[in-house]
């Protein structure tokens, strides 16, 4: 998979905008077409209204509407679950690292985030020319890889710090994926007005991450991937052992979630699921060791490392991959 620009994937960003609704009762949106000239999106089935700042629609439900415009250095932390993760998001220091990555990472970094990604669409159906939606897409990354594939893409994350990096990212790699402010739990999109609703290793923030598989399912016509930490044996042994964490430094609860459960929340809504298990383990930021081991001398037998090592405790590792189709188009749709 490449990570260089692509002249010849230019999906439609106008497109992508018209998929926008009214989180509240999926009402359309006054003046949508005039994005990102406008100042308000008001709903004309609702009333509600949203605003636009800086080109960016903030289409948040009023229980999170209160999460303010903010600069990344003037926050007042509020209560709430979500007001503490936006705070926190909205802050990340590190953000040119989070514009960047994986461009710029380590050899090694890089694939294993590739590895990631084309283990959450190898039972998609092709990607080319569907629109996808990506929630919680943090800085962008999953966008581009999924832009990249052929997607028409809409970004989502409930921090305004996020979208502003994911926005970031499109302008300097010359993308046209679409990002918004929005809520996982409440998607400004009406019922089934993508193809396909992804996400990676975002639902974990959420008090009830399987909120978010039901409204991800809502809205997709097709399809659902869900990349998430896994609830294993090998993972609680890593907290335990100050491996991986508990809680996150945003304050919440890492919620890593079981097979049997996303299955069931997809079945629910009308979609036949699979999942799968893997083992990968690497830091955020890469480390001394992720540049040695990336070296064109280690590089290839560090490859065979990951992957002998999945193929003995992937059944039981720590990440979980969730594809569903939608019952009747799981043949169909690809």
């Amino acid at each position: 998979m490449t990570t260089t620009p692509s002249p010849s994937i230019a999906p439609s960003p106008a497109g992508v905008t018209a998929l926008l609704a009214c989180p509240l009762c999926h009402g359309a949106l006054e003046g949508i077409e005039a994005l990102p000239h406008i100042d308000a999106l008001p709903c004309r089935l609702c009333g509600a209204s949203y605003p636009v700042r800086d080109g960016i629609p903030f289409l948040l439900p009023p229980a999170t509407a209160h999460l303010p415009a903010h600069d990344e250095l003037d926050h007042v932390r509020g209560a709430g679950h979500k007001h503490a993760q936006s705070v926190y998001y909205d802050r990340e220091v590190a953000a040119e690292f989070e514009v960047q990555r994986p461009h710029g990472a380590p050899a090694l970094y890089r694939w294993l985030l590739e590895e990631k990604f084309r283990r959450s669409i190898d039972r998609l159906p092709p990607l080319a020319g569907r629109t996808v939606v990506d929630v919680c897409c943090g800085s962008g990354m999953d966008a581009e890889f999924l832009e990249r594939a052929g997607a028409r893409v809409l970004a989502l994350d409930i921090s305004e710090g996020c979208v502003r990096r994911a926005r970031e990212r499109a302008r300097r790699r010359g993308l046209a994926y679409v990002a918004v402010v929005g809520d996982v739990e409440r998607l400004p999109l009406r019922d089934c007005a993508v193809d396909v609703a992804y996400v990676h290793d975002g639902l974990h923030h959420l008090a009830d991450p399987l909120a978010g598989v039901r409204e991800m399912a809502r809205v997709s016509r097709h399809a659902v991937s869900i990349t998430e930490p896994a609830d294993a044996a090998i993972t609680r042994l890593a907290v335990r052992l100050g491996l991986a964490l508990a809680r996150e430094e945003a304050g919440n609860r890492v919620a890593r979630l079981r097979p049997r459960d996303v299955i069931a929340a997809l079945a629910g809504a009308g979609f036949e699921a699979h999942a799968r298990r893997y083992a990968m383990y690497y830091r955020h930021t890469p480390g001394a060791a992720m540049r040695v081991l990336s070296s064109p001398a280690l590089l290839p037998a560090a490859r065979v490392a990951v992957r002998a090592a999945d193929a003995v405790i992937g059944p039981a590792g720590n990440k979980l991959v969730v594809t569903g189709r939608r019952a009747g188009n799981a043949k169909s749709a690809g």
